[in-house]
Formats: C-alpha cells, sequence, structure tokens
C-alpha cells in the first residue's frame, strides 16, 4: 500500500512537472525586460493598453458567448425531442454533429465563401459573424457532452411526468430536463469557450481580427506580449475546468 501510493505520488510530481514547467516558462517570459534586464510587467498591461489586441479580446469573448448560446438553444432541444419523438432519427443528428471533425477547417471556409457573402451582405462585416461557423466548429464536443448527461438520466419518464401535470414543452425543458443535465450543459458550454478562444484557422482564413489571430500578428514584433497573452489564455481555460470540476463535485455531494 505504501509502495503504491509513493508511485501515486511520483507519477503526480512527473504530470505535474510536465503541465506546469512550459507555463513556469511562458510566465518567465513575459516577464521579462528583454532590452533592459530584470522584470516588467509591460506585456501584461498590453492586453488592455493595446487597443488591437484589447478589441480582439472582447471579439472573441463575445463570439465565445454567441456560440455558447446559440449552440445550446439549437442542441438541447432538439436532441430532447429526437429521444424522446424520434429515436430513428439519433443516428442521423449524431452524424451530423460530428460530421464537422472529418472537414478541413480551409474546405468549411471555402464552402461557406458564397454564403458568407449573404451573411456580410445582411449583418455586415463584423467577426462575430464567425458565430454561425463556430456553432458548427462545436457541435462535436458539445453533443458528447450533452449526450452522456442525457443518457445518464430517464428523459422519458421525466417528460411524461411533467406533461401529466400540465408542462408545455417549454416548461419541461427548462424546468424539468435541464437542472438534470446541468453538469452535460456546463461541460458543452466551457468546451465550446475552450474551442472558440484557441479558433485561429477559419478566422484568419476569414480575414476577421479575433485573438488568435491577433497573438499571432503581434508575436511578429513583441513577443511577450504574445506569450502574455497565451497564457492568460491557457489560465482562463484552466479556471473554467477548475469551476466545472467543482461544480460537478458539489452536485454530486448534493
Amino acid at each position: 500500500m505504501i509502495a503504491r501510493r509513493v508511485a501515486r505520488g511520483a507519477l503526480w510530481l512527473v504530470f505535474a512537472a510536465f503541465f506546469l514547467f512550459p507555463l513556469y516558462a511562458m510566465a518567465d517570459f513575459s516577464t521579462r525586460n528583454l532590452i533592459q534586464g530584470g522584470r516588467t510587467g509591460t506585456a501584461w498591461t498590453n492586453l488592455f493598453a493595446d487597443d488591437a489586441l484589447y478589441q480582439a479580446i472582447v471579439t472573441s469573448l463575445l463570439l465565445a458567448l454567441l456560440t455558447v448560446v446559440a449552440m445550446l438553444v439549437i442542441l438541447v432541444p432538439t436532441m430532447i425531442w429526437v429521444r424522446l419523438r424520434t429515436p430513428w432519427a439519433k443516428g442521423i443528428v449524431e452524424f451530423l454533429c460530428l460530421l464537422p471533425l472529418t472537414i478541413p477547417a480551409l474546405v468549411i471556409v471555402v464552402g461557406l465563401k458564397n454564403v458568407y457573402l449573404w451573411v456580410t451582405y445582411l449583418l455586415g462585416e463584423s467577426a462575430l459573424t464567425l458565430t454561425f461557423v463556430y456553432v458548427v466548429i462545436v457541435l462535436p464536443f458539445a453533443y458528447r457532452a450533452l449526450d452522456a448527461a442525457l443518457s445518464a438520466i430517464d428523459l422519458r419518464t421525466l417528460a411524461e411526468a411533467a406533461r401529466s401535470l400540465g408542462a408545455g414543452w417549454t416548461t419541461t425543458i427548462v424546468r424539468v430536463v435541464l437542472p438534470n443535465i446541468t453538469s452535460g450543459v456546463l461541460s458543452a458550454a466551457f468546451i465550446s469557450v475552450a474551442v472558440v478562444l484557441g479558433e485561429y484557422t477559419i478566422a484568419s482564413l476569414s480575414g476577421f481580427e479575433t485573438l488568435q489571430v491577433q497573438i499571432v500578428a503581434i508575436g511578429k514584433t513583441n513577443g511577450p506580449t504574445s506569450v502574455a497573452a497565451s497564457l492568460a489564455v491557457l489560465l482562463f481555460g484552466f479556471v473554467l475546468l477548475l469551476a466545472l470540476s467543482l461544480l460537478s463535485r458539489r452536485r454530486r455531494k448534493t
């Protein structure tokens, strides 16, 4: 037993060093004064002082928010309805949701080029129009999270009980089903945020200035600021995962 604990502790130390050392190296480089030596916080203050970078951060956060909202509004009712009313269509929905994983980003951009001519004509040339593409991109990850949550509950019994008490479909989904799949919804939302904040190819090929595109552009002239922005994104993703873990653990205890 003692040997097993020692081995487990050693493995934890190895994994911690493997994941934390690159983060330490990024933090060290982002606070280094490359001209005069010593330490400086200029790279981190540039996250807010640099107008282009700050605007890119705001744009990416808004894209993440809009993508999560649109994904949940589309996917959650669809998956619930398919499970309750048309079980034969479950395979079709799963295939369509997982299909974006098999299509390269370059093909998606080229394929949507003509569609986006109408999108930009109707909604303008805002980077927020990338929401439509990002909803498609996050579908595979969100579908798996929601599917696991829905498979863990007796959805048909819950829905029939709510309907027998006079609840409409909106009330059934919002007040009965959603509270029972909170962990799946949070997982889908957090994973979607991480995907949107880390996406570069589609935004770059489409000519929009998102956070990752701006990080690459700044990296050509200001390495520490670029690394600071990258580290901030990683830490933000870590905080989201930690929050998901704490919420899931609290829910299990409840």
